[in-house]
């Protein structure tokens, strides 16, 4: 069970994720219009490595033959789904608007972690269905349809 201080710093560091994924959406798709889509998308990639290879080098220096012993193997799969993350971003703002594109990825990746939740995928403990959630989600897609609307 989390303390408040970690609960709230969790919090904050979750509503910090979306924000720079928001801008770096925007970012990205921005540099496609000059340089093209799988350029820019590498070279996101590319400096992500270079700013996680010198963090690793400040800070623990851990071993990377300790990738080797991940159990099961495709959990190592997370960089060549990040590609398609920042594919499908840079392609969702550049079609409906960084506002539109985000709330349906937030909305997408709410139902998936439920789902993932829901029936213990991926190793994450199994939750029960909980009808407030359900509405929770309802609600979001409701907003959504206003959202799209206006």
């Amino acid at each position: 069970m989390l303390r408040n201080g970690e609960a709230m710093f969790g919090f904050l560091i979750a509503l910090l994720s979306g924000a720079l994924m928001s801008v770096q959406g925007v970012f990205n798709t921005q540099v496609t219009k000059t340089s093209g889509i799988w350029v820019a998308n590498a070279f996101v990639q590319f400096t992500a490595l270079l700013v996680c290879l010198a963090a690793w080098l400040a800070t623990d220096r851990s071993s990377f033959g300790s990738l080797f012993k991940v159990e099961p193997k495709y959990m190592l799969l997370g960089g060549t789904i990040g590609a398609f993350i920042t594919y499908t971003v840079i392609k969702g703002m550049e079609m409906l608007g960084p506002a539109r594109a985000v709330m349906l990825i937030v909305i997408s990746q709410l139902a998936v972690a439920y789902l993932i939740e829901l029936f213990g995928l991926f190793g994450v403990e199994k939750q029960p269905l909980e009808v407030r959630k359900m509405i929770g989600m309802g609600v979001a897609i409701a907003g959504i349809i206003i959202f799209k609307w206006t």
